[in-house]
């Protein structure tokens, strides 16, 4: 096998596809029922990152093909953000088990070491051979998330306008397509700051942000990539505070499935139903401005049963555990230092 640092900014349209071929080979292996990734914004997705984050990327192929001409055996990369570096490494069914990961991983913790960081993080979808691999490479599992989809075609929609009318009085709920006005930036990310304020537990691998110069660039970021965001949010009248809201992303790259980020309802307003009428508002407003979509997913922490009851009414289903791992990258690359550079 021969491994190769791989720019997604500047590679061929061929390298982009056989990545892509790589990535949904996988996917099929492991979450058979999740639709393929489509090369509709890709080079963003895998090459954009918000100011002051790096990303790193390798490819490893067969040694007795030419450069961009075969498929791929495996894919990584490396995100360093906020101290700390989180992988991604994938491998096509067939290439397993064969030393692919392995030298993927070395090489993303080698790297994550020349830039001064020690603390990796990664995603891991439960009940896959993914879960053995890192373990048996000493990342510890720190934290756990149930991955829950809604199938928009089975939704009750007068039973969802009844939960998105259910606001307060003294409240009002706006609806964004695409960003933010300048005139909500400030108050909207005072309301994401209430995130890191109350953590929940997990490494934080998805980027947040909690100024609003940090949320330009965020909304940029994700336009970037390819990801068109959605924002609903109510607004308490009488202080201009945004009390609750809730993004969804639809990403060009699969734009029949979105994904869920942030619902946040500031602790001052919690007790009001706005989690439950800003999600079922969101899915109302979904329904006319992307009608390709067929389902939204969403996660949260298990132990986390008011938001998983609120799931429920709206019509998600448990659907796969997604656990995140953390490990040490001196460790790590000590335990594979006999994995040739």
């Amino acid at each position: 096998m021969r491994l190769r640092e791989w720019d997604p900014g500047s590679a061929p349209e061929a390298e982009l596809r056989l990545w892509l071929d790589a990535y949904n080979e996988a996917l099929t292996a492991d979450l058979p029922h999740d639709p393929l990734w489509g090369i509709n914004s890709l080079r963003g997705y895998l090459s954009v990152t918000m100011p002051g984050q790096r990303r790193f990327s390798w490819i490893v192929e067969e040694d007795d093909a030419e450069p961009g001409t075969a498929p791929l055996l495996g894919v990584a990369t490396l995100l360093l953000l906020d101290g700390m570096g989180v992988i991604e490494v994938v491998v096509v069914p067939k290439a397993r088990r064969q030393g692919v990961g392995r030298t993927l991983l070395a090489a993303t913790s080698r790297r994550a070491l020349r830039e001064g960081v020690r603390q990796l993080g990664v995603e891991v979808i439960g009940g896959t051979t993914a879960v053995d691999f890192y373990e048996a490479h000493g990342f510890r599992w720190a934290y756990v998330e149930m991955r829950s989809l809604l199938d928009l075609r089975a939704v009750d929609w007068d039973h969802l306008r009844e939960m998105a009318a259910g606001v307060v009085t003294g409240y009002y709920v706006e609806y964004h397509q695409g960003g933010l006005p300048e005139s909500i930036l400030g108050a909207y990310a005072e309301a994401k700051e209430q995130r890191r304020l109350t953590p929940p537990g997990d490494l934080e691998l998805r980027p947040s942000s909690y100024s609003a110069e940090r949320l330009r660039h965020s909304i940029a970021t994700l336009r970037a990539r390819g990801l068109h965001p959605h924002i609903v949010l109510a607004v308490h009248e009488s202080t201009g505070w945004v009390a609750g809201l809730t993004e969804v992303v639809v990403p060009a790259q699969h734009p029949t499935r979105a994904d869920q980020y942030d619902t946040i309802v500031r602790p001052e307003f919690n007790g009001l139903g706005l989690g439950r009428a800003l999600k079922a508002r969101m899915l109302l407003e979904l329904r006319d401005a992307e009608p390709q979509l067929r389902e939204v997913q969403t996660w949260h922490a298990t132990e986390n049963e008011q938001l998983q009851q609120v799931n429920d009414e709206l019509g998600f289903r448990a659907d796969h555990e997604w656990r995140e791992y953390d490990a040490d990258a001196v460790e790590l690359t000590n335990l594979l230092r006999d994995v040739p550079a």
